[in-house]
């Protein structure tokens, strides 16, 4: 991710998980948190990041 409108992609899809109530997007790290009031599945998770055009780092 390089910019605003990539971070607000991916807190777009990943916001849109059942359960998700915060996404936020670091872009000096590329790093994702999530704040949920339910688990989330890390493939759910993954499946959202490339939804919106990016891989998820392991």
């Amino acid at each position: 991710m390089t910019c605003g409108h990539c971070a607000s992609s991916v807190r777009e899809e990943v916001g849109a998980l059942p359960g998700v109530s915060d996404v936020e997007v670091d872009l000096d790290t590329g790093s994702v948190t999530i704040t949920s009031t339910d688990s989330i599945e890390p493939a759910a998770v993954k499946a959202a990041v490339a939804e919106a055009g990016y891989q998820v780092a392991e």
